[in-house]
């Protein structure tokens, strides 16, 4: 990562005052399905550009705030999650955070396929 994302990411945590307690887990759930299509699959790459996606359950909350408040920003450019990060406000951001950071990944019972528990992934 580079240096200055890493910088903003802290100065973000240390002065934003948001902690995992502020965000309704509950509410995160609902509000970040879409986060399970891309990061609740173990391996999975996005087509273009060719990138691993990271796993983000179980991930501290405040960085998870910090990096969707980058992606609103563009400090930290990337299209997919610019768009993604764009229409959330400051409590959506919290709640998804809250859900997260409280994710484990596990299995779906095929050991190649690591999902969200919420995200079950059924082959055929």
């Amino acid at each position: 990562m580079r240096m200055p994302a890493l910088l903003f990411i802290l100065i973000t945590y240390v002065y934003s005052g948001i902690t995992h307690a502020d965000g309704d887990s509950a509410a995160g759930k609902v509000k970040g399905y879409t986060c399970k299509g891309c990061h609740g699959i173990a391996g999975y790459k996005n087509a273009y550009p060719m990138h691993k996606v990271p796993k983000i359950g179980g991930q501290n909350s405040a960085y998870l705030v910090a990096a969707l408040l980058a992606y609103q920003t563009g400090e930290r450019p990337h299209p997919t999650m610019m768009l993604q990060a764009e229409s959330l406000s400051q409590a959506d951001i919290n709640d998804i955070a809250a859900w997260l950071t409280g994710v484990d990944s596990g299995s779906s019972g095929n050991s190649a396929v690591k999902v969200l528990p919420e995200l079950e992934i059924t082959q055929t």
